[in-house]
């Protein structure tokens, strides 16, 4: 059987509340109204895909949590009416609700008519289940594309068997961390903001789109590159929506899959960005922090938060790879996803939502970027997470829009 990640655990821990909760999702646009006929047939892909899947908890203490097959799917979701354009992100924003990869199905697909004669159309997952560039894999997979891996759920390994290799790596990484004494971790950073009520919305979407022509040469301008420019206009928003402090933080999700597999599979690094760094300065930033990776708490062996009880491997991990800014360059997305069938896609997004976020649960993170090529154009996703600096949609919007027009860009916000 395909057991849990490290990585996995993690974001099911923040399914449970244990954290900021996260779902993964990819929007499609089209021109005209996408087939209901053709949706159901891509349902029914995925439910047999690698995305149907749940978790299930080991028999024996210390072995890992592990992938079992699951055909159950919430039916395709349609937004009654007519959609406005001004509200579509609105309504993307809530098909993250209800998600769950233990016990119920971890994936929801939706779709809405939009008032400019197009059809929006979203794919939604638990992070549990997949990274960005999965659930790109396992839409590529419904569509007919390169098939992505799956998990092998025939083999069936010893919960005794997995339970003692994971308490052996655990002993031997420890002992090894204390003989070497573990180095000092600072504590996580807290966000110190007002008060917020129940009733106030935590996060705020924007969508931004721009040929790609025009971003690289932006980049090359500057002496940077498409994914340093990006790193640059998220911190330059930031700092634009009155972020106080000299020097900027930057989470880096780092792809590291070797064939294309429907998973978590991504590491974190870091860099710190200053009011004076460029793209070409930031290029050179990020391709040293590539070779560096965030590693486990206290140079313990990252197992180890498998082997202790939930609550306990979050206290650990709590914070880990949270900086001011996250930026998560997905990378050119397969060509199966600019149509749907026969219906040509305008725009083809992919980024991270937060169902149920409430204030007590806001992390360190006060804006979340996510760049992907799809055909001739770059699409940026944003999220903010700072309800005080930016208040509204079309605030962000706007800060986005005005940054991206200071760096050479011609942007069309979705």
């Amino acid at each position: 059987m395909t057991r849990l990640s490290v990585v996995d655990e993690i974001f099911l821990r923040t399914h449970r509340g244990l954290g900021t909760p996260i779902a993964l999702q990819g929007l499609w646009r089209t021109a005209d109204r996408v087939d209901p006929a053709l949706l159901a047939r891509v349902h029914d892909a995925l439910r047999s895909g690698p995305l149907g899947r749940r978790v299930a908890r080991p028999r024996v203490p210390g072995a890992r949590r592990s992938w079992q097959p699951n055909v159950r799917a919430y039916p395709l979701a349609r937004a009654e009416g007519i959609l406005p354009v001004a509200e579509l992100l609105e309504w993307a924003d809530a098909q993250g609700d209800g998600l769950d990869p233990e016990y119920g199905p971890g994936w929801r697909l939706a779709t809405a008519a939009l008032d400019d004669g197009g059809s929006l159309v979203s794919l939604t997952c638990s992070h549990a289940l997949a990274d960005g560039r999965a659930l790109a894999l396992a839409v590529d997979d419904a569509l007919g594309g390169e098939r992505a891996q799956r998990s092998n759920f025939a083999a069936r390994e010893s919960d005794w068997r997995d339970a003692r290799q994971q308490w052996a790596i655990v002993l031997r990484g420890t002992a090894a961390a204390l003989r070497h004494g573990i180095p000092h971790q600072p504590p996580a950073l807290l966000r110190e903001d007002r008060p917020h009520t129940a009733y106030e919305t935590m996060t705020h979407s924007a969508i931004l789109q721009c040929p790609a022509a025009d971003w690289d040469r932006a980049a090359a301008r500057q002496g940077g590159t498409a994914n340093s420019l990006f790193i640059h206009l998220v911190a330059t928003m930031l700092w634009n929506s009155g972020f106080p402090a000299a020097t900027i933080e930057a989470s880096l999700p780092v792809d590291t899959r070797a064939e294309p597999r429907v998973d978590n599979d991504l590491a974190m690094t870091q860099i710190v960005i200053g009011r004076a760094d460029t793209p070409a300065t930031i290029r050179a930033l990020a391709r040293s922090a590539y070779e560096h990776r965030m590693s486990a708490p206290g140079g313990m062996p990252e197992e180890l938060l498998q082997v202790v009880p939930d609550r306990w491997a979050y206290a650990l991990s709590k914070g880990a790879g949270e900086r001011d800014i996250l930026c998560s360059n997905i990378g050119t997305l397969p060509a199966s996803l600019r149509t749907l069938g026969p219906h040509r896609c305008t725009g083809v997004a992919a980024r991270a939502i937060h169902p149920g976020l409430t204030a007590a649960r806001l992390p360190r993170t006060r804006l979340s970027g996510y760049l992907c090529r799809i055909g001739d154009d770059y699409v940026l996703s944003l999220v903010s997470l700072d309800p005080d600096r930016i208040e509204s949609a079309a605030a962000l919007r706007e800060l986005a829009v005005r940054t991206a027009a200071s760096a050479g860009l011609r942007t069309r916000a979705w």
